[in-house]
């Protein structure tokens, strides 16, 4: 009996073996992966199915450690004056009175990485890493150090050029960043924490992040590849190893560490800036001497766009400036610069500063319902001129403007009057601007809603120029396409546009 049932086991076993390898072949057949172990695979190197090791290998010799030390002034420990003379005190010191300490000076140090963009030794940071540093040291993974020379900077967009003795160098081929998309897959090489290199990965999150005041003009890449302190000015690359960014900055909680939501300086803008400070020795940017407003969707339609787009409009123009040289005026509306779509102020801000001086800009406009393109050529940036923005008092127009009495008119809610050189002197009014100065808006009106106030100074009433009351009026009843009314006005040393809906 015993017998038979190890027969019959045995048998069993056999027709086990012998489905399980019917079915191995007939998966195979259909290519579908079959888990073995090493064992039964005899000679087969496991492995993972996808791997950014030859990437990583390849691309991380050429980013680097960057140390720097700096004396800075600290104030030393200080005593009430009060407590020098109480007998109280006195008599824990024997008497005498520990004397106050001075001012001194200590050495502070800091770390953070570098990418190698030359053979010879150039290297593009952060300039927040080595900002102020009295010495500046490249360390490579294989421990080997050099002192480095700080070539230039540009505090404007947080990028630095240093410079090692050293030939023969790994370097990163730089990517065109303008190609980077969202969902694209990048990896942050760096050295967190002085940890020594670390390579993290994730996927471009978004592109053209502005506005969230870490430098003075941002057109960020932002990626949730993990990026921590250390990490600045670091490399993020792309999986064929190109530079894409050098990662500047993170969204930190109150651990101060990594939340998922990093930033890079595109690469194409770093690699604008290295390029002038090699050739210069200095960063210059691009102006054009504009003050620009957003077109939400709400107010498409008074600028003769389409219903629920969005756009840039210039509500002022330098005089002489290089946008008044190209003919550009108060209330056209950048739609693209050089064939890119433009829907936002921070990032056409930035894009012009990206630009070094004298470069072409080409931009698509629409001026009264009617598109055009109008190149200019842009001037040199000034610290308070950075991307073209402009406070200019008005226009040119010297005739005398006509005073319409203030009373209420085709607006409802809304009175104006014509200026005179008492309103000018009351309301600070420069001889040079020409309009209609608000003397009353009724706070139930569209306007008051719209943001209207008493005393601003209107300019143009749907693309209209109005220099006294009776002008402004026929503007108004003229109106435009949508129904709505347009308003350009002065306030405060700068120009908005205000659309006023019809109906109420």
């Amino acid at each position: 009996m015993k017998r038979q049932i190890r027969v019959s086991t045995a048998i069993l076993l056999v027709m086990v073996a012998l489905l399980t390898g019917a079915l191995v072949m007939s998966y195979n057949r259909h290519n579908i992966p079959v888990f073995v172990s090493t064992a039964q695979a005899a000679g087969f190197e496991p492995g993972p199915l996808v791997s950014f090791a030859p990437i990583v290998k390849r691309a991380a010799p050429a980013v680097v450690n960057i140390s720097t030390s700096k004396i800075v002034k600290t104030r030393g420990a200080q005593m009430n004056p009060g407590m020098l003379e109480d007998p109280f005190f006195r008599q824990f010191f024997g008497g005498r009175m520990p004397q106050q300490q001075q001012p001194r000076n200590e050495r502070s140090q800091s770390l953070g990485s570098g990418v190698i963009v030359s053979p010879d030794g150039y290297i593009l940071t952060n300039n927040h890493v080595i900002d102020g540093a009295t010495e500046i040291k490249v360390s490579f993974a294989d421990k080997r150090e050099y002192p480095a020379k700080l070539i230039g900077t540009d505090p404007m967009t947080d990028v630095a050029v240093i410079k090692i003795n050293e030939h023969n160098l790994p370097t990163l081929t730089l990517s065109d960043s303008s190609h980077a998309q969202i969902g694209d897959v990048v990896l942050a090489v760096g050295d967190p924490f002085g940890l020594g290199q670390t390579v993290t990965m994730g996927i471009v999150s978004a592109t053209g992040r502005s506005g969230l005041g870490i430098e003075r003009f941002e057109d960020f890449i932002q990626t949730d590849a993990p990026i921590n302190p250390g990490n600045s000015g670091g490399a993020l690359i792309n999986t064929r190893g190109e530079l894409v960014g050098i990662n500047t900055a993170i969204l930190a909680g109150n651990s101060g560490g990594n939340q998922g939501i990093g930033f890079a300086i595109p690469v194409n803008q770093a690699r604008n800036v290295m390029e002038q400070i090699l050739k210069t020795g200095k960063a210059s940017h691009g102006f054009l001497g504009v003050t620009l407003f957003p077109v939400t969707s709400e107010k498409a339609k008074a600028f003769g766009l389409p219903a629920n787009s969005r756009a840039v409009a210039i509500s002022d123009v330098t005089p002489n400036s290089p946008a008044a040289k190209a003919g550009l005026q108060p209330g056209d509306v950048v739609v693209a610069l050089d064939g890119q779509p433009v829907d936002d102020v921070q990032i056409l801000r930035g894009k012009i500063a990206a630009m070094s001086p004298g470069t072409v800009a080409k931009l698509a406009i629409v001026r009264e319902g009617k598109n055009s393109d109008v190149s200019v050529s842009l001037g040199t940036a000034s610290n308070d001129q950075l991307g073209g923005a402009s406070t200019h008092d008005g226009d040119d127009d010297n005739s005398t403007p006509n005073n319409g009495g203030g009373k209420k008119g085709a607006l409802p809610g809304v009175g104006v009057q014509g200026l005179n050189s008492d309103l000018r002197q009351q309301l600070r009014i420069p001889e040079g601007m020409q309009g209609v100065v608000v003397s009353e808006v009724d706070a139930d009106s569209a306007a008051a809603q719209a943001g209207l106030e008493e005393g601003d100074v209107i300019t143009q009433v749907n693309h209209k120029k109005v220099t006294s009351a009776e002008q402004f009026n026929s503007a108004v009843k003229q109106g435009d396409s949508s129904g709505s009314t347009l308003l350009l006005v002065r306030r405060g040393g700068g120009s908005l546009f205000l659309v006023i809906p019809s109906g109420k």
